[in-house]
């Protein structure tokens, strides 16, 4: 299991957005708002008889979608879940296992919208539901929300210590830049379990 920074040095989800209607390519190029400073492992310690996640379900935004296990590209850079799908990052913790779960998935493509279009407009309060292989829902609560230019990912708060089971929710939002054919921020969503 890689190490907190090691982890957060090395997503970079710049790819998990969807635009120009080709997946992004992520480069190693992450800043840290707070860089870490967290160097033991983030493996999951009290609930670790989950199983892996295979739908996310956001009733409030309509989402309804398969979950795919991602993990690093050969450049560093995070995987990307295919359109129409999230992708779970299979190096940290799973949905309902202690620790910061995260899942990404596109807002957009060029012939529309994707699994998170609308995830930043989830209000405060509402209910994420992640079902796993074993048919048992983990359900969490939206906590928060940040809109972060891309080279200042939020890491810590990420990646950060949690008080058992935690949900990480990232796609891209801001402005379009047609230039580079990329979004300009990323939206996290923070959640707890509920």
């Amino acid at each position: 299991m890689r190490n907190l920074a090691a982890v957060a040095a090395a997503l970079v989800l710049a790819s998990a957005c969807g635009g120009n209607g080709a997946l992004e390519q992520a480069q190693p190029r992450l800043i840290a708002e707070d860089p870490p400073t967290i160097t033991t492992s983030i493996a999951p310690t009290k609930t670790s008889k989950v199983s892996d996640p295979v739908r996310i379900r956001i009733k409030a935004i309509g989402v309804d979608a398969p979950i795919d296990k991602v993990g690093l590209a050969p450049d560093g850079s995070m995987e990307t879940p295919r359109f129409g799908r999230a992708g779970w990052y299979g190096e940290g913790p799973k949905p309902g296992q202690d620790g910061p779960a995260v899942v990404v998935a596109h807002v957009d493509s060029k012939t529309g919208p994707d699994v998170f279009a609308r995830l930043k407009s989830l209000p405060k309060g509402a209910k994420i539901q992640v079902t796993d292989k074993a048919g048992k829902v983990h359900e969490f609560v939206a906590v928060s929300k940040r809109q972060t230019d891309k080279d200042k990912l939020p890491t810590q708060a990420i990646w950060g210590p949690t008080d058992g089971p935690a949900l990480r929710l990232i796609t891209c939002g801001g402005e379009f830049d047609r230039r580079s054919g990329h979004y300009k921020e990323n939206v996290t969503v923070f959640a707890d379990k509920a």
